[in-house]
């Protein structure tokens, strides 16, 4: 099965995510959230800068979890692009 191409606000969406999630972590690590949320470093660090836009939702539920992100916090930051960039 082909899967059709993403739309461009499918992949404003994914940035957003790798912003909210990059916010979250605050000063920990790259490797000490991703060994929490049982993920490779270079899954995190592709998420956080939007190369992977559609992440498994059981990877962003682990990384939520792993940086104490409800995920309706996190989808609230997705749905709503001015908080992009939020502090």
């Amino acid at each position: 099965m082909v899967r059709p191409p993403l739309t461009p606000t499918e992949h404003a969406r994914g940035e957003r995510l790798g912003e909210a999630l990059r916010r979250a972590r605050g000063d920990r690590s790259m490797v000490q959230v991703a060994t929490a949320a049982a993920i490779s470093v270079e899954t995190l660090r592709k998420i956080e800068r939007g190369r992977v836009p559609t992440p498994a939702f059981f990877t962003v539920a682990a990384l939520a979890d792993a940086v104490g992100l409800s995920l309706d916090a996190l989808c609230r930051d997705l749905d709503d692009p001015r908080q992009a960039g939020a502090a």
